[in-house]
């Protein structure tokens, strides 16, 4: 039988079903649920190319629009639910999105207080606004897959499908753009070589579809035709009871998701089901949550991945010594796939073991960064490889530890965010001149510490700087502290003066202890 190559034929061909709080929804009725949604973008004006903002917590709307859009040969812009005002305009109007998808009752947050907050042209290309509402809520979603499934099918594996929002160390987001054929190729790996499609086997998705982790668990589910159980938001205790309750045999999240977890259920095997979880390490308070975790039987190896590469990229394997199981990185899941440490000036290879710039040759490859052909380049070597921007080092041609970042991107809530990003919206305060932005570590896990230089004149309000920051911003970019200094450490140079960020990092970690 010929495998599907586009997100219809995948979700036509599927016989199981997915789970979301007690609804059961086949993955062809998803599909036919997705074919009306398409007639009814259609009939707004969604056409190949275009751009559907998907502004949806973890539910089947989700998946629905996102393979409605694949069968037009639309573009789905992930935006994550925390995201307010100031994101929101950024990216719908940098991607010049033609529709959103939104639920408005989500959490008793104000999506249309944030949308009307927006500066009406940065939504000038935003022509329809669609509601997803459940119970009592006006729907027009559900108006539109109420309508006739659309017969014709424009999906084609080459066709751009969706993109991801990442900051990394840039000013402002980049967008990260997989085709068809890059999603279903990587969710075929996914799914053979984290066991997904082996029998008896059903998955908990815990990280949001906005993000490459959730959604590349939530399609490597669907690639081995294998139940998925996912629920709106993360709550520590339903997601235990789940695993329990289901019979989980595979989930991926957080460290900090896996300790919540385990402290709900007292239990010496809390999830006996469970065949391994693989975890991405955020936290560094929690380095010793995989023996700690091993003790009770619950099995934890490392990962690896990016928006560019997107998640699961790699994994450690489960029989392997428990010091080495925990490490980020492993092998890649692609069996051409191929990683290098290279000299981050010199671009040369490095040998086994010393650390250097990863740079990846995998099929799971971007597509590139939407509407920005430079910064494409940039992340390419002359040999066509991808500079990931991290440091680590290789253990053979397809294994490999991974380090930390090269650069000052912070990971927060475990996303990347551009520091600048966050300093752009502590500069629009009248009582900052001038703002740095580094991270530092606390009991819950990285925080943003925030520098500020007063304006002239302008003693700071710290609360007022924050609060302005908390309407601007989701939150977990939020600094955990506004601290005014006189000047910012530097070094001067022959060709410019550069911030110490070192120092303030320093301080930022002095300043966060001493209020402990």
């Amino acid at each position: 039988m010929e495998r599907p190559d586009t997100v219809p034929a995948l979700l036509a061909a599927a016989r199981e079903s997915l789970l979301d709080r007690g609804r059961v929804l086949a993955y062809r009725a998803l599909e036919r649920e997705a074919a009306s949604l398409a007639r009814g973008l259609r009939d707004l004006g969604v056409r190949k190319r275009d751009r559907v903002a998907l502004w949806l917590p973890s539910i089947p709307a989700w998946l629905a629009t996102f393979a409605a859009c694949a069968r037009l040969g639309a573009i789905a812009v992930s935006l994550n639910t925390r995201f307010r005002s100031a994101e929101i305009a950024d990216i719908v109007s940098r991607s010049g999105c033609r529709a959103l998808v939104y639920w408005p009752g989500f959490r008793n947050i104000d999506f249309r207080g944030i949308l009307a907050a927006c500066d009406p042209q940065a939504l000038h290309s935003l022509h329809a606004r669609i509601a997803y509402g459940e119970g009592d809520e006006p729907s027009a979603y559900h108006e539109l897959v109420a309508l006739p499934p659309l017969q014709d099918d424009a999906s084609d594996p080459e066709a751009p499908c969706v993109i991801f929002t990442t900051s990394g160390t840039t000013r402002a987001p980049k967008f990260v753009l997989h085709d068809q054929r890059t999603v279903l190729r990587h969710a075929r790996d996914v799914a053979r070589k984290f066991g997904f499609a082996e029998p008896g086997s059903r998955v908990l998705v815990t990280a949001p579809f906005c993000g490459v982790f959730g959604f590349c668990n939530a399609m490597g589910t669907i690639a081995a035709d294998k139940p998925l159980v996912m629920s709106p938001t993360f709550e520590a205790a339903e997601a235990a009871a789940i695993v329990r309750r289901h019979g989980i045999t595979h989930l991926n999240c957080t460290d900090d998701m896996l300790a919540q977890m385990l402290a709900t259920v007292p239990d010496e095997n809390p999830f006996p089901s469970v065949r391994f979880v693989g975890y991405a390490a955020f936290n560094p308070a929690l380095a010793d949550l995989p023996a700690r975790a091993g003790a009770r039987g619950v099995k934890v190896v490392g990962l690896y991945g990016s928006s560019e590469l997107q998640a699961l990229l790699a994994r450690q394997s489960e029989h392997a010594a428990p010091e080495e199981r925990g490490l980020a990185g492993g092998q890649l899941v692609a069996a051409e796939g191929e990683v290098q440490a290279r000299d981050p000036e010199t671009g040369a290879r490095l040998p086994h073991g010393t650390p250097g710039e990863l740079v990846f040759n995998v099929p799971s490859r971007m597509v590139g960064y939407y509407g920005n052909d430079a910064a494409t380049a940039a992340a390419t070597t002359a040999d066509g490889w991808f500079r990931s921007g991290d440091l680590g080092y290789t253990t053979s041609e397809r294994r490999f530890v991974y380090l930390t970042r090269l650069g000052d991107a912070l990971r927060l809530s475990g996303f990347l965010v551009s520091p600048a990003e966050i300093e752009d919206i502590l500069l629009e305060h009248p009582q900052v001149a001038a703002a740095q932005v580094v991270g530092v570590d606390t009991p819950s896990g990285t925080r943003a510490f925030a520098f500020v230089i007063p304006a002239a004149g302008k003693p700071i309000d710290e609360a007022a700087i924050l609060a302005h920051c908390a309407s601007r911003l989701a939150k977990y970019k939020l600094p955990v502290r506004v601290h005014a200094l006189a000047e910012f450490p530097v070094t001067p140079g022959a060709n410019a003066t550069k911030i110490q960020r070192g120092k303030l990092r320093e301080l930022a970690r002095e300043l966060a202890s001493s209020e402990r």
